[in-house]
């Protein structure tokens, strides 16, 4: 129903929006209501996207709100095994879809009396760790628990598990084969068990591998005598938030997971509904308001907000959008506040769970507890992608694999020795300028930065991605580019960014450039019976991601920290420059 401008549903489930977004958005959902598409969803009718169409178990994600209760049963005896032995410190490994859910679930449910501790490979930390057992529902955790998340090359989150072996499992998880990344912390980890004095046996009781039935890894990991969790291979990744991949690790860690799917399920009947249907209006605005407009101009860039600033929630968010709509020219790209430049024609601001502050000058709110925010996402991006004439759920082009790819092969080529990065165009101070951009006038770091920005299209965005050991994070760059450019800016650390979002820049509408930031490690840690270091790992992901964004005639600028420590600083005031 309409209420003060906008829509609002019941039950705890509310899709606020107004101005323009609601106009486009009533427009979109009358159409989608004429089409029939919510009972077709209801039905599980992949006859949405055409006769030649994927099977409609790719709509499995619909049931597991439910069909995960069954997957919960099956490893409570692996959760108390693992709260007896005292492993109550999960170190999860992965990129992209299958670490973002677990981290946004840690982040949430953990039990509120004794929040646990999350600490990501780029070396921010989520919730503080609890001393408080405090009291929990007698299905959730019953200790306090921890999560660290390896997606990438960072040394200290990966220091600081290695200092932690008595209290660690691993959990290794893909959909396909081993990554370069999974590799390596799998190879690490195992010979810190090894030095720890744990024998064969133990090193792989140590280790929990959640994949898909038949994939590559899970030959793997039973040829390794590893625990396997399987899921189903029909489920995309990207809507596997309430499955294996974002239960199991959260479950092991404390989450309270019966909770989340509890919240889920209590969505699902709304969603076969034409009214008061949470997903449908939600999917309306987005797909609505990323359709041209009358104007010229489609909203295909949304500002996700949060009242205590992004969390794991809105990268889960950002990915699952960039991966569902990132196809054929089209798709919709996700910004936090510190990189937007305020109200532009092609941008809307989201307000998740606002109060009264953070959602006064948003264009849609949605408020729902986490596990009907992961629902009603993957049901509007479903719903925004049919729109867009796009199927969410077909496999993307290869350019996740062939990036990941070109890295091993740079690696092999460099064996012992070291990576051909190529020569820098100049050097100024103490960072290398690596461009193929042509000059428009002026020499040094500030001329090529403006280089970049003057590439940005005016529809288009910019896009930070750091390949560094540290924290220092494209977000210190964010707010000073935008300010420059007049045009928001994304920003993540590599690979896990581009490899989560990497679709929508490749296979989108190919209006960004990109600055890619990589350094000398600060420190390094070697990768046993492989021929680099992970620092040497990290800057070929980086080669790999420059070459694949040129061969698509993106605009990139590549700058090398020989110090990054000091650099840093040398860069953010060449950020601000005017």
């Amino acid at each position: 129903m309409v209420v003060g401008g906008g829509w609002r549903t019941v039950s705890g489930f509310d899709v606020l929006t107004r101005g323009d977004a609601l106009d486009a958005a009533l427009q979109a959902r009358d159409y989608l209501v004429s089409c029939g598409v919510p009972g077709a969803l209801a039905a599980k009718d992949p006859r949405l996207w055409g006769r030649r169409t994927v099977d409609h178990s790719r709509l499995g994600w619909l049931d597991l709100p439910f069909a995960s209760h069954g997957l919960l049963n099956q490893i409570e005896g692996l959760v108390a095994e693992a709260r007896y032995s005292g492993l109550d410190h999960i170190v999860l490994i992965g990129i992209g879809a299958e670490t973002l859910a677990a981290q946004a679930i840690v982040e949430a449910h953990s039990p509120a009396a004794r929040p646990l501790a999350v600490q990501t490979a780029g070396g921010a930390a989520g919730l503080g760790a609890g001393d408080d057992p405090g009291a929990g529902d007698d299905r959730g955790a019953e200790r306090p628990g921890e999560l660290t998340v390896l997606d990438g090359a960072d040394i200290a989150a990966l220091r600081s598990a290695l200092e932690r072996l008595d209290r660690t499992l691993v959990v290794l998880s893909s959909k396909a084969g081993v990554s370069l990344e999974g590799d390596a912390y799998r190879r690490i980890f195992s010979a810190a068990f090894r030095e720890h004095g744990l024998s064969e046996r133990e090193i792989a009781g140590r280790f929990l591998v959640i994949t898909d039935h038949g994939s590559p890894l899970h030959d793997f990991a039973r040829q390794c005598g590893y625990r396997v969790g399987l899921t189903d291979p029909y489920l995309p990744g990207h809507f596997g938030a309430l499955s294996a991949y974002g239960l199991v690790p959260a479950l092991l860690a404390g989450g309270d997971v019966y909770q989340l799917l509890d919240e889920a399920a209590a969505l699902v009947p709304s969603l076969a509904r034409e009214d008061e249907n949470p997903g449908l209006l939600l999917g309306a605005v987005l797909g609505g308001c990323a359709q041209q407009g009358p104007g010229g101009s489609a909203r295909d860039k949304v500002v996700l907000r949060e009242p205590g600033g992004p969390s794991a929630l809105s990268a889960w968010i950002s990915q699952l959008l960039a991966v569902g709509t990132g196809k054929r020219g089209r798709g919709v790209l996700a910004f936090e506040p510190p990189g937007s430049p305020g109200p532009r024609p092609d941008m809307h601001a989201v307000a998740l769970n606002p109060t009264a502050a953070t959602g006064a000058d948003a264009d849609t709110s949605l408020w729902a507890p986490l596990g009907g925010q992961f629902l009603v996402w993957e049901y509007a991006t479903t719903v925004a992608g049919w729109l867009l004439g796009v199927n969410p759920f077909e496999p993307g082009g290869p350019v996740v694999q062939d990036a990941e790819d070109d890295a091993a092969t740079i690696l092999r080529a460099a064996g012992e020795g070291p990576l051909m990065s190529g020569e820098p165009a100049f050097v100024d101070g103490d960072i290398e300028v690596h461009t193929d951009l042509a000059h428009t006038g002026g020499t040094g770091l500030d001329a090529a930065l403006g280089d970049l920005l003057s590439r940005v299209p005016a529809n288009g965005y910019l896009s930070v991605v750091t390949y560094l050991s540290g924290d220092f994070s494209g977000r210190y760059l964010a707010p000073a580019l935008s300010r420059r450019t007049g045009r928001p800016v994304s920003y993540g650390p590599g690979p896990g960014y581009l490899h989560a979002t990497g679709p929508v820049h490749k296979e989108g509408p190919g209006n960004g450039a990109f600055l890619i930031i990589t350094g000398d490690a600060v420190e390094d840690h070697p990768v046993p019976g492989r021929p680099y270091s992970l620092g040497k790992l990290q800057l070929a992901r980086a080669l790999a991601e420059v070459r694949a964004l040129r061969q698509r005639g993106l605009p990139v600028l590549r700058l090398h920290l020989r110090n990054p420590v000091e650099a840093a600083g040398r860069l953010a005031e060449a950020a601000r420059s005017t």
